[in-house]
């Protein structure tokens, strides 16, 4: 296992499956779209559905600045489809069965075994322009994405 993705790295490219059944390439945003691409640790958890409920009611905001959101954690995409009703979530939630992405970018577990909730703001470039870790306060991520977002244009 590398070291964890920094700041100024180029963001690893993945093609994982989405609630609809679609696949979906982090390649397909360069040159486009900056991304907003959060890890969170379980599908139906409060902190995650305040998370997923809290991107959802800022996802015009995002897309207004450029950007596109995309959920990452190992449910299957199955449940992605019925949390995605649940939040009211329009942006895709991939499925990594067997935390594969989560490695490559080095999202470590918390306290040894609740995956980790970290989000990335990856540029049109393609690079990572801002990180923010917390476990413990989901609706935080948002925020930060939106503030990287504004700085980077």
């Amino acid at each position: 296992m590398g070291s964890r993705v920094g700041v100024g790295d180029r963001a690893p490219d993945f093609s994982l499956y989405d609630q609809g059944g679609r696949q979906v390439s982090l390649h397909e945003f360069v040159g486009i779209k900056n991304v907003v691409l959060y890890f969170y640790p379980k599908d139906f958890t409060t902190g995650c559905t305040a998370e997923a409920k809290t991107f959802s009611e800022n996802y015009d905001k995002v897309l207004q600045m450029g950007a596109e959101v995309l959920g990452v954690s190992s449910d299957t995409a199955e449940s992605h489809e019925n949390f995605a009703v649940e939040c009211d979530v329009k942006f895709p939630l991939l499925s990594d069965r067997g935390g594969r992405v989560r490695e490559i970018y080095g999202v470590k577990a918390s306290l040894g075994f609740i995956p980790g909730r970290v989000t990335f703001v990856i540029g049109k470039d393609g690079v990572v322009k801002h990180i923010f870790s917390s476990q413990v306060r989901p609706k935080q991520h948002v925020a930060e994405a939106i503030e990287a977002l504004r700085r980077i244009g």
